[in-house]
């Protein structure tokens, strides 16, 4: 099989985990795997067609590796999937909590995949529902309807399926994957659009609102101001990290708002390098509409 390769030099400070984690759908996602070896491997269905990446940072800089017909552009998107067009500097605030996160962040940039699809098609899943619940429909369905991700992987990777092969998975194979009818719905339906020239459009889509559209553009296109309104979490996050107690929607959107821009890089941050609030109450337990 054909092998693509590619050194690439960081012109900054990089923490590869750091930026690219937000792609890793939970314990044993099919497309995306942690190597012992500190080598990142990532499967994608590519404008060129499925293909396999392997990321290993090196003494002389990060070494890309690719398989598969869609190996070659995997290696010449890699540097923008390692956050080469996220400029950090662009957040600029005295804000002394922000300015403390942003200087423990000094590896972690935006990344940025260019498969809009492929952010999608997770999101919709984690719609309303609890991590685990989401990551254990995609493993399912990546497994099923995911083909084996090209070159010398784990035998368990497989290529995320493209639009047409979401359209037509049955309806019992939904329901095997713990995936409701809204859910299935709403994927189906945005096949109907082509979400990797309309990445700005999302939510004209029934069922994506500015929760799925900006958790989306922050993985596919590296949108540094997408808030994920409408989240469980986020919210209580950022007014904690920010204000020492949670917020809601509206709270945080406040306390985001001399951000302008930058928004989605201080939830991001916050995310990653603040305080979240002492849980409370019992945890919610994952559905599963399986055995129903």
């Amino acid at each position: 099989m054909t092998e693509a390769t590619r050194l690439w030099v960081p012109p900054f400070p990089l923490e590869i985990r750091a930026t690219v984690d937000c792609l890793h759908r939970g314990s044993g996602d099919p497309s995306m795997r942690y190597a012992p070896d500190g080598s990142i491997w990532r499967a994608s269905h590519t404008p060129d067609g499925p293909g396999t990446l392997r990321l290993q940072a090196t003494s002389d800089g990060v070494r890309g590796t690719g398989w598969g017909p869609g190996g070659s552009w995997l290696i010449d998107q890699f540097p923008e999937l390692l956050g080469a067009l996220d400029d950090p500097g662009e957040l600029r605030t005295d804000d002394p909590v922000v300015h403390a996160m942003t200087r423990r962040a000094t590896g972690f940039r935006i990344c940025r995949t260019g498969r809009v699809w492929e952010a999608l098609v997770p999101a919709i899943l984690e719609q309303k529902v609890v991590g685990t619940e989401a990551f254990r429909a995609w493993r399912y369905l990546l497994r099923r309807f995911g083909e084996p991700a090209p070159g010398p992987v784990a035998g368990s990777m497989r290529v995320p399926p493209p639009p047409q092969v979401w359209a037509r998975i049955p309806s019992w194979e939904w329901h095997r994957a713990g995936a409701e009818p809204v859910r299935m719905r709403t994927i189906r339906g945005a096949t109907s659009m082509d979400t990797e020239r309309h990445p700005g459009k999302l939510t004209v889509l029934r069922g994506v609102g500015q929760w799925t559209e900006a958790e989306t553009r922050m993985r596919a296109v590296g949108d540094a101001d997408a808030v994920p309104v409408g989240d469980f979490h986020i919210p209580k996050v950022v007014g904690q990290t920010l204000v020492g107690s949670p917020v809601d929607d509206d709270g945080m959107l406040e306390l985001l708002e001399p951000f302008a821009g930058q928004r989605g890089r201080v939830v991001r941050l916050c995310m990653r390098y603040g305080s979240w609030p002492q849980r409370k109450g019992h945890r919610v337990a994952p559905r599963d509409y399986r055995s129903i």
